[in-house]
């Protein structure tokens, strides 16, 4: 028989044990996974959708392994303005390649990029920028390219910030991202960018890995260089992973339809709509609305980069979510 005076010890330990899991769990309780964002009806929908999907039991529960969500990256993960960064890396790769190409000096647009003539370059439209990209991008190995890339993303600054460009990155996505990772959901970034450009730091940046980035791409060959084995960078489109490419791209490349997808853009416009008008189970379709010109930048039907028109519109009838980075987020970028 266990003594009054070990009885009370017992019953001590046992008050002093479900005190500490009582304290621990309402430690767990308050914890923000979003810390980041105002407790504004954007921030709500997301925690509600993911509470729903992940409840065992729920009308809506989603099995981990559907647990699908896609994200663009130019403006909804990182900035884009004044331009994208692909695009400003590509610029600095023309300044630096022209001493091999003088005939880039008369010709377009790599003579608009060399004498700074941005109204030139913005009307050569999308033909002008892949004559761009193929010109800076390609004629190397995947190796190769991915150090020109680490390298420049180490050295070049942000012009309105003065900051590296991974270090303009969201930090409400960044936490978004970590938030549904830790609740069972795959996270993958589908984006108009180039593949190659990317996978060299998301998964530093964003706890993406490589494997799980959707992109544009030129083609490629397997060659052998001084019997080592490579994969050769060419001068051709191979896809383009943007407006109706995206839905196209992630079935090629996941496999299954996600359950929440988040952009920013018309060009983000046929992920969101796969992704939701779908039916059951639940689904989320998510755009980031830039409106912070003092933060960041205000922009959305009238601008070159990140038009946000037809997809805002759409927003209304189909239900997405609209963030507006003003009043839904507390910060942007990480201290």
């Amino acid at each position: 028989m266990i003594s009054a005076r070990n009885f009370r010890y017992f019953s001590r330990g046992v008050a002093l044990a479900a005190a500490v899991w009582l304290f621990a769990a309402a430690a767990v309780a308050q914890t923000d996974a979003l810390p980041s964002w105002n407790d504004t009806a954007p921030k709500q929908a997301i925690i509600s959708f993911v509470e729903k999907v992940t409840k065992p039991g729920s009308a809506e529960f989603v099995p981990e392994a559907a647990r699908i969500a896609v994200f663009d990256n130019d403006g909804t993960l990182w900035v884009e303005h004044p331009m994208y960064t692909q695009l400003a890396f590509a610029l600095d790769r023309v300044k630096g390649l022209a001493p091999q190409h003088p005939e880039w000096m008369e010709t377009q647009p790599f003579k608009a990029v060399l004498e700074g003539d941005m109204k030139t370059l913005a009307a050569s439209g999308e033909k002008g920028l892949v004559e761009l990209i193929m010109a800076t991008h390609a004629g190397m190995t995947s190796d190769d390219f991915q150090k020109v890339v680490t390298d420049w993303l180490a050295s070049a600054r942000d012009p309105k910030f003065k900051r590296p460009y991974t270090e303009l990155v969201y930090q409400p996505m960044v936490e978004l991202l970590a938030y549904l990772r830790a609740n069972g959901f795959k996270t993958f970034i589908v984006s108009g960018g180039g593949i190659e450009f990317m996978r060299p730091w998301v998964e530093k940046v964003y706890g993406v890995p490589p494997e799980q980035v959707i992109g544009s791409s030129i083609k490629t060959e397997f060659r052998m260089q001084d019997d080592t084995p490579t994969l050769f960078r060419l001068p051709e489109v191979n896809f383009i992973d943007d407006k109706a490419g995206k839905p196209v791209g992630i079935n090629q490349q996941i496999g299954r339809r996600p359950i929440a997808a988040f952009g920013n853009s018309d060009g983000d416009l046929q992920m969101l709509q796969w992704t939701t008008m779908a039916g059951a189970p639940a689904r989320l379709g998510v755009l980031i609305h830039h409106t912070d010109a003092e933060r960041e930048y205000a922009y959305d039907r009238d601008t070159e980069f990140g038009r946000l028109d037809k997809a805002l519109d759409a927003a209304a009838i189909t239900g997405w979510t609209v963030v507006d980075m003003k009043a839904d987020w507390k910060q942007v970028f990480k201290d």
